[in-house]
């Protein structure tokens, strides 16, 4: 009886390895270009300290327009409060005024 030996092709043995260092080029292109890779860390890091400023500018709009309301409605408005909101809104002046606006 005689057997047959299949000889191995030499291309066979690098398909594994060729597969896996694709695969790793891919990730590891993608974890330092990527949208949220290591070179746009930095640039969300920056974009994070504008919101934060953003953010701190706004809740104190906030506060100062919450303050303002509370004076206004908690039942009787101060009169000169209403009579700046009625100046400010209607350009209601007297004409021996001089009114200056911040």
């Amino acid at each position: 009886m005689r057997t047959r030996f299949k000889r191995r092709q030499r291309f066979g043995r690098f398909i594994i390895p060729a597969l896996s260092v694709a695969c790793l080029s891919y990730f590891g292109f993608h974890v330092w270009h990527g949208s949220f890779g290591l070179n746009s860390a930095s640039a969300l890091e920056v974009r994070r300290v504008e919101l934060a400023q953003r953010l701190d500018e706004v809740s104190e709009q906030r506060e100062t327009l919450e303050r303002r309301v509370k004076l206004m409605s908690d039942g009787s408005i101060e009169a000169d409060m209403l009579d700046e909101r009625a100046r400010l809104m209607l350009d209601v002046i007297r004409e021996d005024e001089i009114v200056y606006f911040n």
